[in-house]
């Protein structure tokens, strides 16, 4: 990856709907390069998707809950299990296997407090999970995704 990729990625990064010619003029490079190099980064994985960022307050929902999970037992086929779980629930917005004190941290987006007794109720219902500890968020700080790239 060179300067001009790290260039379209960071445009790219900041609003994906830039038209090749302003990310080649602001990259410093022609469009058929560009578009070059867009394949390629899209081919290779670098490029993983280009997405709407939805607020979520705006689509109902209220509330987002940091939960650390503990597993009753950590063997691969019961990891696989709860990971398995937290890519099918809607709501989990990311899902983290950790080392350390606790196995999972789940960040979960939820309508309000009954959605998240419900939530609860219905996910840590796994008879493999031993202890969950939920934050409820009061504001939202910082949010993203971007990659640093200078």
């Amino acid at each position: 990856m060179d300067s001009i990729d790290r260039k379209l990625l960071a445009i790219m990064q900041r609003d994906a709907r830039t038209s090749i010619r302003e990310l080649a003029d602001r990259a410093g490079a022609s469009t058929a390069s560009v578009q070059r190099r867009l394949k390629r980064l899209r081919e290779d994985g670098t490029i993983v998707s280009e997405v709407a960022v939805v607020e979520p307050k705006r689509a109902g929902f209220g509330l987002t809950a940091l939960i650390t999970v503990e597993l009753e037992r950590d063997g691969p086929d019961r990891v696989a299990a709860f990971k398995r779980r937290a890519i099918a629930e809607s709501q989990v917005q990311q899902c983290y296997c950790v080392a350390g004190d606790t196995d999972f941290v789940v960040i979960a987006i939820l309508r309000d407090m009954e959605d998240y007794e419900a939530f609860t109720a219905r996910f840590f219902e796994d008879p493999n999970v031993r202890h969950y500890r939920a934050s409820i968020v009061v504001s939202r700080v910082k949010t993203g995704s971007t990659v640093p790239l200078g």
